[in-house]
């Protein structure tokens, strides 16, 4: 069957991505209040609660009181020879690390077990666990299991701090007994400086009977260290003179000897190289220019020459005295010649020998590398064990050393700390502390109940506020409607009593929301379906719904508009023999204007909810809706349908979906958030979205 009407139009289209999640409940600042109040027993009760447990508390718990002891503790300690085995270097924080360290000595068990002992507190019942209830419960420990019973009683009632940015410690303890709480705090000071001298006492003993021990072990392990050097040296031939090997000097000395050969060599070289060279004028050399014999020669020589020129000027050619003085000439220049050469021949001879002379030393140094390379190597493990001699020399010498010093220390008191206040019996009671327990009782009640108010609202959230039904729908809230104190309204006719027992607030608040719902002129002018409101709730929310739906009718009604208000709420069918109504008109059975009828003294015809005495399709009835509120346009301005609680009213699925406006109603702080989002979730299934919202505030 098709519709030959158009479908009303969607102000909100579904969205799948919508349809099934919405924006989460929050809490916001300003609906802390309304949590609290609502949930104000909560937070009264555990006040009252906790207010009743402290004061039965400090009116039966037996009186306690506190005494302290001050011991003064400095990082510095008494410095009786040097290298001490407690060193007295203050740590970069001053000491307080040293000194809360010492917290901890104070409550060990060698302290505490020096007081018990000093006190005899194993014989106290308050403390060794044999009191009224013991005895009267026939229980009887043992001498070892009384000690530890006390013990733990013992530190149970004992504290130690350190003030903050000193020195020094307070040992509190807290007793029954004002004066036994200050013996006992005495007791322990005393037990803790007793146990630090016996600590170091012992610690310089341990130390000295442990350092002798190994002296004469040191001392054999020098013995063999310097036995293992010198048999090394004897069988690796290794002689030492002046502190260094005698093969390292000799070689020296040759490296020395080949450096000057060397120098000679090369010298005498070059003197043979430049006397080959200038061959035809060896009288040129330097070794020629440094000779006498050379120089005497040559003077012989310019003499003649002068002689046998002037003679030749004087004389002929023929003279006698001419070619004696020529003869005389010549040989000369062959004694020059001859001396020339026996120098060039005696300096070959000597580069010849510095040149043997520079290679039987050039021999000798790579022999006696060779063999400096073995020592060498030898020389490396002849260091190692030398090394080795040396520090267990240094090791011996610092055991002596450190034997000596421990001794002296095993009979001096070393303590570093001393007692500056012994404890005094206490005057006041430090426990119970009434009015503090009181006062603590009130304002942790007041937190804790606050707490616990907000975490049951936050396990069940409910509407808070209009800007969280809003941020949870997606839809405006048209408004606030107080609540009806009143127990008849559920049942209120239509007509000018039920307008009047509504109060003007009420009646002012459902007109602004007719009037906001049917202002957005997204209806067509021309449209021909009726204008419908389709309220729905949560199932819990019946009541507020049916009144809700009713304001709405009756306020369009007093306007002067004829209403049909539907009745469509599936708890409505209760009725042994119901009348025809809304369900036969969705399956076409029968006309809205034969089954609804006026109220009295109104303008408001109603429609009940009918029979349900078979299904339809949902096509169907959507073509009888739209048949329906084509036809009511004729006779009615308004169609408000009591949808029911949509979650479980599948019968309104045509209505929903014809309906201009499908408003939630929820009751502030009741309405459980997640009956909201069912709610929304049901009208998303249907194929539409929430578009507005009422609140009923049951506070107004």
């Amino acid at each position: 069957m098709q519709s030959s009407l158009p479908m009303v139009p969607q102000q909100h289209s579904p969205d799948a991505a919508r349809a099934g999640s919405y924006a989460a409940s929050t809490v916001e600042l300003g609906d802390l209040k309304r949590i609290l109040v609502r949930r104000r027993f909560w937070i009264f009760g555990t006040v009252a609660l906790l207010t009743l447990v402290a004061l039965l508390y400090g009116l039966f718990t037996p009186a306690l009181y506190s005494s302290a002891a001050e011991i003064l503790i400095d990082p510095q300690d008494l410095q009786v020879v040097t290298n001490d085995v407690n060193p007295s270097r203050i740590s970069p924080d001053g000491g307080i690390t040293q000194v809360e360290s010492q917290v901890s000595v104070v409550q060990s068990t060698g302290v505490l077990m020096r007081a018990i002992a000093a006190t005899n507190l194993t014989q106290d019942p308050e403390f060794n666990g044999q009191g009224l209830l013991s005895r009267l419960l026939g229980s009887a420990s043992a001498e070892g299991d009384r000690s530890v019973q006390t013990l733990d009683a013992l530190r149970r009632r004992l504290a130690v701090k350190r003030a903050d940015k000193v020195l020094v410690l307070d040992v509190i303890v807290t007793a029954k007994s004002a004066d036994k709480a200050a013996l006992l705090a005495n007791a322990i000071a005393q037990a803790y400086l007793v146990d630090q001298a016996s600590a170091r006492a012992k610690m310089a003993r341990d130390a000295s009977e442990s350092i002798t021990a190994r002296l004469d072990e040191q001392r054999k392990r020098v013995q063999q260290a310097e036995n293992a050097v010198e048999a090394y040296k004897s069988a690796n031939n290794m002689v030492m003179a002046a502190g260094n090997l005698v093969s390292d000097q000799e070689l020296t000395e040759i490296n020395t000897q080949l450096a000057s050969a060397q120098s000679r060599t090369a010298a005498l070289k070059a003197q043979v190289d430049q006397m080959r060279r200038q061959s035809g004028t060896a009288d040129a050399t330097s070794e020629a220019m440094r000779s006498a014999v050379i120089s005497s020669l040559r003077a012989q020589e310019a003499t003649l020459v002068d002689q046998v020129s002037q003679l030749g000027t004087e004389l002929g050619p023929r003279h006698p005295s001419l070619i004696a003085a020529q003869q005389q000439l010549r040989d000369t220049r062959q004694l020059i010649a001859r001396e020339l050469g026996r120098i060039a021949t005696a300096t070959e001879t000597d580069y010849e020998r510095a040149l043997a002379n520079q290679q039987a030393l050039e021999a000798k140094v790579a022999g006696m590398k060779s063999k400096s390379l073995d020592t060498d190597q030898a020389s490396v493990r002849l260091r190692e064990l030398q090394r080795d001699l040396e520090a267990l020399r240094s090791v011996y010498s610092n055991y002596l050393q450190r034997a000596q010093e421990t001794r002296e220390q095993i009979n001096v008191d070393s303590t570093n700390a001393r007692i500056i206040s012994n404890a005094m019996p206490a005057l006041k009671k430090s426990w119970p502390p009434l009015p503090l327990l009181l006062l603590g009782a009130i304002f942790g009640g007041l937190g804790l109940g606050t707490g616990l108010a907000l975490i049951a609202e936050y396990s069940s959230p409910t509407v808070l506020s209009s800007a969280q039904m809003q941020s949870a729908i997606d839809a405006p809230v048209l408004g606030v409607v107080p609540a009806n104190s009143g127990t008849g309204w559920r049942w209120w006719p239509f007509g000018a009593s039920s307008a009047a027992a509504s109060s003007q607030k009420t009646d002012a608040v459902v007109g602004l929301a007719l009037r906001r719902m049917f202002s957005s002129g997204q209806r067509p002018a021309d449209w021909p379906l009726v204008p419908s409101i389709l309220v729905t709730s949560s199932p819990g929310e019946g009541a507020q719904r049916s009144r809700v739906a009713r304001l709405l009718a009756n306020a369009a009604a007093s306007r002067g508009s004829r209403v049909l208000f539907i009745d469509a709420n599936a708890g409505g069918g209760d009725q042994k023999d119901p009348q025809p109504g809304i369900l036969d008109v969705l399956r076409g059975e029968y006309a809205f204007e034969a089954v609804s009828h006026y109220a009295a003294g109104s303008n408001v015809a109603v429609l009940g909810r009918g029979r349900s005495k078979a299904v339809f399709q949902e096509a169907h009835g959507i073509y009888f809706a739209q048949q329906m509120l084509a036809r009511a346009s004729r006779s009615f301005e308004l169609v408000v349908i009591d949808g029911g609680a949509l979650a479980d009213n599948l019968n309104a699925s045509p209505l929903v979906a014809m309906a201009d406006e499908i408003v939630l109603v929820a009751t502030l702080n009741a309405t459980p958030m997640r009956d909201v989002t069912t709610t929304a979730q049901a009208v998303s299934v249907m194929g539409r979205l929430p578009t507005a919202a009422l609140l009923v505030d049951e506070a107004a």
